[in-house]
């Protein structure tokens, strides 16, 4: 197995099925608008901005051998994307991801990566096959299983490497837990995520990410919409509000400010440099006027 992999990133590679409408929606909505189907998936999206800022990444998770799951193997090529570490499972479908969204913003959304999370540490095989543990950078997402993301944070296959990781959504946070209790890792959370993962509410992002470091974490970096990110270390801390734009989309602007900042820190930036660059990126994105 080759071992010129620059960042693994690790969880759900799926079907994203979103319905946009650009008016303002409430629940029971009846709109226009339009559906699209694109390739997504937490771990997929953060991959596709990161061949954008110029890495190349390969992929761990699990695709179905079925119709859909080589329509998105073939998709992963067309970006660039390496998929010769996917697990394909003959006998679970590829999952997907259905979103609704208004210009307030995300309405309703539903994940389903339950083979993702049948296939459990089969997708983690390929990293056994390494001469020596992984030491490079890994971006992984919360839709794996609570016992798989525990092992991952135990693991001497990983007990050298760059973790980044992101609950992939609220309902998912509390899967983070073993990052913070083992002191591993980056950790990449909204202000709603970081609450649950600390049992509280809190005011504002700095606040958020100092009770993260204080539970545990060795490494913080948390969003808060349109209010300041922070980016907090036991050496300090570092919070810029993001640039003001009209919000046209939200599902993966996550998922693009964390790819950014993960190429910016790669790249040898700052603290305040890659948080900059990330916001910046994320900015963008949600103003639609740049895609994942």
């Amino acid at each position: 197995m080759k071992e010129n992999i620059e960042i693994l990133c690790i969880g759900s590679v799926l079907w994203d099925v979103i319905g946009r409408c650009s008016n303002p929606m409430h629940l029971g909505a009846d709109m226009p608008g339009r559906i699209t189907r694109l390739p997504g998936g937490v771990a997929m999206n953060i991959a596709m901005a990161l061949r954008r800022f110029g890495l190349s990444p390969k992929l761990l998770s699990a695709v179905g051998r079925d119709v859909e799951g080589d329509a998105l193997i073939d998709a992963c090529h067309v970006r660039g994307l390496g998929t010769d570490l996917i697990y394909r499972s003959e006998d679970l479908p590829t999952d997907q991801y259905m979103a609704v969204e208004g210009a307030n913003g995300l309405i309703a959304a539903i994940a389903d990566a339950h083979s993702l999370e049948a296939a459990g540490d089969k997708i983690l095989r390929p990293l056994e096959n390494l001469s020596a543990p992984y030491a490079g950078a890994v971006a992984l997402d919360g839709n794996l299983t609570l016992d798989l993301l525990s092992q991952i944070a135990r693991s001497p296959l990983m007990a050298q490497a760059d973790l980044r990781v992101a609950p992939a959504s609220p309902g998912k946070a509390l899967r983070l837990s073993p990052f913070v209790q083992s002191g591993r890792g980056t950790l990449y959370v909204n202000l709603e995520e970081a609450g649950l993962l600390c049992q509280t509410e809190f005011a504002d992002s700095g606040q958020a990410a100092a009770k993260l470091l204080e539970r545990g974490a060795a490494r913080a970096v948390v969003t808060d919409g349109g209010n300041p990110a922070t980016v907090a270390t036991r050496d300090g801390a570092v919070t810029q509000p993001p640039p003001a734009v009209s919000v046209i989309r939200v599902t993966g602007a996550g998922d693009t400010f964390m790819a950014a900042h993960i190429a910016a820190e790669l790249r040898g930036l700052g603290a305040d440099a890659a948080l900059f660059e990330a916001l910046n990126a994320a900015a963008l994105y949600v103003a639609g006027e740049t895609s994942i």
